[in-house]
């Protein structure tokens, strides 16, 4: 009796095993067209350089040096991606992205032809949070290991830059929304079963003129590339670890309702950002 009660036990225990693995294996090789993932992020952002100038007659503000960027700043970022057939990823993306300080300026500040003297106490506010939409081709079809993928990026810039004196005094802005068109690519090597590296860039040098066929001679560029570790938790979860370049800018005049000042902007910033966050594969 003790022995049929050992064999039924065990045959039990075995058929419980081969259907766990067997839905493991169906999750882990979904072959569905249509997948859906979600990543968050959250970290902080170190501001490496950044200089602006408004007006031709401005100076090229230090923003590290003169505009309190000299600490860290958070920072997240949210995005939700389809994958169609395996090869064919859909992004949508956004990254808020608002630096706010106080300083006491050393020099005379003169921006939109407004005079700011040395020693004013000033608030600076930059805040430049995009949107981006992507879409890359997987190259490397059913590599395990590896995989490759190219494509192209929609950034929408809502810009909105300002100085202002604490006393409220003296006050000037600058604020634009506008495409900016960039290529993409991705890659994700992964390590064993669990680890896996991804690195991804969006990024472009142009004429700005060049690509909307506008008359303004606006020389712009962007970069955003990462270099992720990950770690695969679940079938539905993965965490990483993420370091990010976030630079470019613009130079050139904006021939369009430019009050106040007379529209000429140069706008150049290399930001590092640390973070950690999350896939959820839904």
């Amino acid at each position: 009796m003790k022995t049929k009660l050992i064999v039924l036990c065990f045959v039990f225990l075995s058929g419980t095993s081969a259907s766990a693995q067997k839905s493991y294996l169906k999750s882990d090789c979904d072959t569905s067209k249509i997948k859906f993932r979600a990543n968050a992020e959250i970290g902080f952002i170190s501001v490496l350089a950044h200089h602006i100038q408004l007006g031709e007659n401005g100076n090229y503000f230090n923003y590290v040096k003169e505009g309190g960027q000299d600490v860290l700043f958070p920072s997240s970022r949210l995005s939700i991606e389809l994958d169609y057939n395996k090869r064919n990823t859909f992004i949508i993306l956004y990254q808020p992205l608002r630096l706010e300080t106080h300083s006491l300026l050393r020099t005379d500040f003169i921006a939109n032809d407004i005079t700011f003297p040395a020693s004013t106490g000033i608030k600076c506010l930059y805040n430049f949070p995009f949107y981006r939409f992507s879409y890359l081709r997987e190259l490397t079809k059913d590599n395990e290991k590896f995989n490759l993928a190219i494509g192209l990026s929609l950034q929408i810039r809502n810009a909105t830059i300002a100085f202002e004196s604490t006393d409220g005094e003296l006050y000037t802005d600058n604020r634009g929304i506008g495409p900016v068109p960039a290529l993409k690519i991705r890659s994700k090597i992964k390590i064993n079963r669990y680890f896996y590296s991804e690195f991804e860039a969006d990024g472009i040098y142009a004429p700005v003129s060049y690509l909307n066929g506008s008359d303004n001679e606006i020389v712009g560029a962007i970069l955003d590339a990462s270099l992720r570790f990950g770690a695969e938790v679940n079938v539905l979860t993965n965490m990483f670890l993420n370091i990010r370049y976030l630079g470019g800018g613009a130079t050139g005049t904006d021939t369009g309702d430019v009050w106040p000042g007379d529209g000429y902007v140069k706008n150049w910033l290399n930001f590092l950002n640390i973070s950690a966050g999350f896939v959820l594969k839904l």
